[in-house]
């Protein structure tokens, strides 16, 4: 631990946090904390503003997180959806009846504050120029919601540049990116194992492979320590402070500023609106579960692109009778998750992929959408472990042609966990309106409300571009050398991370939610800024625009506050 990062700790520590009295009228309540609620506050107080955040989640200090794979991985601990808490079920298609998932929640996202940006595996991609325009490239696409951002790459660049320093990202410029006006604050993660075999047998192919940019710190940037490789990333939160979570790069900056209140364990179920249309307070149950109540003159969502949705919907009045913000008819719907494949591949010698950050090599070669392929879709793939534990990877990443018990699999065990390599294809997902989040007629969570109900079943040309990514995958393993190779079979999604789409942006308030600046366009002094505000999926790895529209949200807001526009 650097000394600056232990002056830090301690002066967050002792830090006299502010409180607003409920009975105050607040400039802005921001509801979550993670990628985008945590940025905004952080920019809106640091302006002058007074904000309360709502988190329905605790508030765990950094050094307050450990190792415990059980108590993380298999009983979810800081996620949602398990146990109870937030219970979710889910369904394929409109007609069938939606049920809870067997082990996993079908969504899943932190619950604390810092939200998923505290849990995340950071890999922090910037979308191409092409992401923004895909709609005027490409054509339409039949019975999807295919459709142009209301901005466009050139627009976001220079949030994307505040991300890189302000937050804090480790990499180098890859061939294949996009023009940025700086390079990063700090250089990339040393590379892994994982890398250096993508790295040779992507190259063997011509392929080219480049630098991971990554939201953990490489070297100490911003008063923070840089990483120290104790292999705990993916799911679990950083004890040094290593990963750019808004719990340490955004949230301390906001309440130093003394005009930011983070209001945990506080679960907001309705944001009510007077007879005017206009947003006057949030309802919420406090720690202890009593109703409670704070106004704001603006109120600002950022719960993801499920729990906006939901709580959106929730809010319906006699002005807003199909749920806030919702004439469009759109809130909730054009859900997309991103795809995912997975190969893997057997080397002689070990890896030792337990250790360090998930990630150190990617390509983008295959980005864009060919219209060679024969389908929509393009995405990036990277090399990695098995994400999780050991026991995790001898449930889910051995191939099934090993024992599964006895001798033979705890063998079949120690000899596959530190020399295997998994390729990851992260892809494109396209927007369907029967895709959704909406509210479980039947299931309802500890405080009564109805569960997130998921609709959500993958286009074909998603489908196949899993495959493909999948089967270039294949190709760089057998050219890095890998003496046995499996898959994960390709199907139709059911787990994600990625919520993104409920909410979405665009200059028509009769098919789209939230105007360019992310105001309702229902609702003057309500604001959408998470990934339901995302008219297009990205390929795979969407928080680093999310964190980027955050910024520039934030920016637009504080300017229409000045100006008396809200």
């Amino acid at each position: 631990m650097s000394e600056i990062s232990d002056i830090r700790r301690r002066l967050e520590d002792s830090m006299d946090r502010r409180r607003f009295d409920q009975s105050d009228e607040v400039d802005f309540v921001i509801i979550g904390s993670g990628t985008a609620g945590g940025t905004i506050a952080r920019e809106l107080s640091m302006a002058g503003f007074s904000v309360v955040v709502m988190e329905q989640g605790p508030y765990i200090q950094m050094k307050e997180f450990v190792h415990d794979e059980l108590n993380t991985i298999y009983k979810q601990e800081w996620f949602g959806g398990w146990e109870g808490k937030s219970p979710q079920t889910f369904r394929r298609h409109e007609s069938e009846i939606a049920r809870p998932m067997d082990f996993l929640p079908p969504l899943i996202y932190g619950q604390m504050v810092g939200g998923s940006s505290v849990h995340m595996t950071a890999n922090y991609w910037r979308f191409h120029e092409s992401d923004f325009i895909e709609r005027s490239m490409l054509g339409p696409i039949s019975g999807t919601g295919f459709q142009d951002w209301p901005i466009t790459y050139e627009d976001l660049e220079p949030y994307y540049t505040k991300v890189d320093w302000d937050v804090g990202v480790s990499g180098g410029v890859g061939p294949f990116d996009a023009p940025r006006t700086r390079g990063y604050p700090v250089p990339p993660m040393p590379i892994k194992s994982s890398g250096a075999l993508l790295q040779a047998g992507a190259r063997e192919l011509g392929l080219h492979p480049h630098p991971a940019p990554m939201a953990i710190l490489s070297k100490p940037h911003n008063g923070r320590a840089g990483c120290v490789h104790c292999g705990f990333c993916m799911l679990f939160g950083c004890e040094v402070g290593a990963k750019s979570s808004t719990l340490v790069a955004m949230i301390p900056e906001a309440e130093a500023s003394g005009n930011c209140e983070i209001r945990a364990e506080s679960t907001v179920f309705r944001v009510n609106t007077n007879t005017s249309g206009r947003v006057t307070d949030v309802l919420y149950w406090d720690r202890d579960g009593n109703e409670q109540s704070q106004k704001a003159k603006a109120v600002i969502m950022s719960a993801n692109g499920a729990e906006t949705a939901r709580l959106l919907l929730m809010s319906e009045s006699e002005q807003f009778p199909n749920g806030l913000a919702n004439s469009s008819g759109n809130v909730g719907k054009y859900l997309m998750f991103n795809g995912l494949s997975y190969a893997y591949g057997l080397f002689d010698e070990p890896l030792n992929e337990f250790k360090s950050i998930q990630v150190t090599r990617v390509i983008h070669d295959f980005y864009e959408t060919d219209p060679k392929r024969g389908f929509y879709g393009g995405g990036g793939i990277d090399g990695r472990s098995f994400p999780g534990s050991p026991i995790l990877f001898a449930e889910m990443g051995l191939p099934s042609d090993v024992p599964t018990w006895g001798k033979g699999f705890k063998d079949a065990l120690g000899q596959y966990y530190t020399r295997t390599l998994t390729l990851n294809g992260h892809t494109t997902s396209l927007p369907l309106a029967s895709n959704s989040i909406s509210l479980d007629p039947t299931v309802k969570d500890g405080h009564g409300r109805p569960a997130i109900r998921v609709t959500y079943n993958d286009h074909s040309d998603d489908i196949s571009t899993m495959a493909f990514l999948q089967d270039r995958s294949v190709e760089i393993l057998e050219a890095a050398g890998a003496s046995k190779i499996w898959r994960q079979p390709v199907g139709p999604t059911s787990i994600a991370a990625h919520l993104l789409g409920t909410a979405r942006m665009g200059n028509d308030a009769r098919t789209s939610v939230v105007d360019r600046y992310h105001r309702a366009h229902d609702v003057p002094n309500l604001f959408i800024c998470d990934g339901s505000s995302m008219v297009s999926s990205g390929r795979g790895q969407p928080t680093m625009t999310i964190q980027a529209l955050a910024f520039r949200a934030a920016e637009h807001i504080a300017s229409f506050a000045r100006n008396g526009e809200i």
